[in-house]
């Protein structure tokens, strides 16, 4: 069973001048082209490949990693905007869709998210939803922990937050979707394990 916005191994069942087929079982055969194809590689032969939807919906393979898989959270930088929602560069030729009915706040190009990558039930097309705490353990220990490695995350990619302890809750929540008290559980397991310094300023990166 093809598992799709994942990673799939799947065999090689036709070479065309555009690529490869592969062999998707039920799903029928699916196109691996011809710019993502490995050097090497045989009829016969079983590749791992990732497997999303094109621009007409149909289920096509890669060789690329994005930066998240469905059932993944990440931090993903909007690419542009319509009528519908923001589409998000997660590495893949096809920018993510998050409709406005997902985002917290509307997305702007050029700005990063934090997201979690799903298939959409009605539609089972891949997007992503800001509207991460659904997704997320509601432990409250737990959950501090959780986040720490999100926020480090975050620190890696931008070396600096000016969100400190005398911050709203309603710039925490709507920047992370987290409590204060959790921002505050982290920052604290970040500064324990060295990882961060902090100012009046906010937080950095050591």
């Amino acid at each position: 069973m093809i598992k799709l916005g994942d990673y799939n191994t799947l065999r090689i069942v036709k070479r065309v001048d555009f690529g490869l087929y592969l062999d998707g079982d039920d799903e029928g055969d699916i196109l691996l082209p011809k710019r993502y194809v490995p050097q090497g590689v045989r009829i016969g032969d079983e590749i791992e490949v990732f497997i999303y939807l094109d621009q007409d919906e149909k289920l096509i393979a890669t060789t690329e990693k994005p930066l998240a898989k469905v059932g993944e959270f990440a931090w993903l930088e909007c690419a542009w905007t319509n009528e519908y929602g923001a589409f998000l560069n997660w590495g893949l030729m096809k920018d993510l869709f998050c409709p406005f009915r997902e985002q917290k706040q509307r997305m702007q190009k050029g700005q990063r998210y934090y997201v979690y990558v799903m298939e959409d039930e009605k539609t089972h097309r891949l997007m992503a939803t800001a509207k991460v705490e659904r997704y997320q353990k509601h432990d409250g220990y737990q959950r501090a922990l959780d986040f720490s490695e999100e926020l480090l995350r975050y620190l890696q990619e931008h070396g600096q937050c000016d969100l400190g302890d005398k911050s709203p809750s309603e710039e925490i929540a709507l920047r992370f979707g987290v409590s204060k008290k959790i921002y505050k559980k982290a920052v604290g397991d970040l500064y324990r394990r060295r990882l961060i310094t902090i100012s009046d300023e906010g937080i950095t990166l050591v």
